[in-house]
C-alpha cells in the first residue's frame, strides 16, 4: 500500500523545476547544504528536524544495513522497502532513493515511479553522460533527480575499489563535460564522490546547481554523509574522510553489557 501524499511542507520537493530552483538559490545564497542518509523510520524521524536539506535513502544500506561488501547486490525492492518508513518519518524534509544498480536503462521511468510510489520525492541516478537519456526521461516524467558523479560505487568492482577520480587531465575533463550536461538537463544537485578536489572545485564553480561533496574536499556546495559514520554506528569500517562527532556503538554496547549483568544478577536472588 503507497504511503500517505507528503506533507504541504514537502510538497515543493515533488517539482523538478520548483526543487532545482530551491536548491540552485541556495548556492547562489551562498548557503551550503548538508545532508545524511536515513534507512529507517525513527532515523528519519529524528533527523526531520535537524535543518537537514534532504535525507538518502542511499543504496548503502547495502553495507550498512544489510551486510553486503558493496552496493551491487541492493535490489529495487530494497530501496522500496527502505523508502517507505524513511518517507513516513520525514514530514519536513525531502526524501531522495538512490535508484540501485541495473535500474536505470529502459526501466529507469518504472522504477523511479515505484520509488515515487514508495514515498521518494527525488531520486538519485549514477553516472554521466552515459546515463544522460535516463536522467531527462525521469525530469520528463516530473520526478526530480539529484546527480551522482566521480566514484561511482555501483561500478566498484568493474573499476577494482574506490579510486579518486579527476586527477588526470583527461578524468577531470570528462567530469566537468559530465557534470555541464546533467546542469543542463535540470538536475537539482550533483553528488561528487571522491572527486579530485581542486576538479570538484572548478566543477562548483562552472554549474549552476550545486554540488554536494563526499570526499571531494570543503570546495563543493554542501557535504553528503553516511548516518552511521557520523555517529559511530560502524566502527568495523569507517571512510577515511568521514569524522564521527559521537561513537554510539561503544555506548551501545556498554549498555547491552550493562543489561545483561543486571538480568543475570537479579535473577539470583
Amino acid at each position: 500500500m503507497p504511503p500517505a501524499e507528503p506533507s504541504s511542507a514537502r510538497s515543493l520537493f515533488r517539482s523538478p523545476p520548483l526543487w532545482a530552483a530551491h536548491l540552485r538559490g541556495k548556492k547562489v545564497a551562498g548557503r551550503r547544504l548538508a545532508t545524511l542518509t536515513a534507512y529507517d523510520y525513527p532515523t528519519a524521524r529524528i533527523l526531520d528536524s535537524c535543518g537537514l536539506d534532504f535525507l538518502l535513502v542511499g543504496d548503502s544500506l547495502g553495507m550498512v544495513v544489510l551486510g553486503h561488501p558493496d552496493t551491487t547486490g541492493v535490489t529495487m525492492n530494497d530501496m522500496c522497502h527502505h523508502t517507505r518508513p524513511v518517507a513516513r518519518g520525514a514530514e519536513h524534509t525531502a526524501v531522495v532513493t538512490d535508484m540501485p544498480v541495473g535500474s536505470v536503462g529502459a526501466e529507469a521511468v518504472a522504477n523511479a515511479q515505484l520509488l515515487r510510489t514508495a514515498g521518494a520525492d527525488a531520486v538519485k541516478i549514477e553516472g554521466g553522460l552515459e546515463s544522460l537519456d535516463a536522467i531527462s526521461a525521469v525530469i520528463a516524467e516530473g520526478i526530480p533527480v539529484v546527480g551522482h558523479l566521480g566514484m561511482l560505487p555501483q561500478r566498484v568492482r568493474e573499476e577494482g575499489g574506490y579510486k579518486i577520480k579527476g586527477r588526470k587531465d583527461s578524468e577531470s575533463a570528462g567530469l566537468l563535460e559530465s557534470a555541464r550536461a546533467l546542469d543542463r538537463a535540470g538536475v537539482a544537485a550533483i553528488v561528487l564522490e571522491l572527486v579530485h578536489p581542486p576538479v570538484a572545485v572548478e566543477i562548483s564553480n562552472q554549474i549552476s546547481c550545486p554540488t554536494i561533496g563526499i570526499g571531494s574536499g570543503p570546495g563543493c556546495d554542501g557535504e553528503i554523509l553516511v548516518f552511521h559514520d557520523l555517529v559511530g554506528l560502524s566502527p568495523w569500517f569507517r571512510p577515511p574522510f568521514a569524522k564521527p562527532l559521537e561513537h554510539l556503538a561503544e555506548r551501545i554496547q556498554a549498555a547491552a553489557t550493562s543489561y545483561a549483568a543486571e538480568v543475570r544478577k537479579l535473577g539470583k536472588s
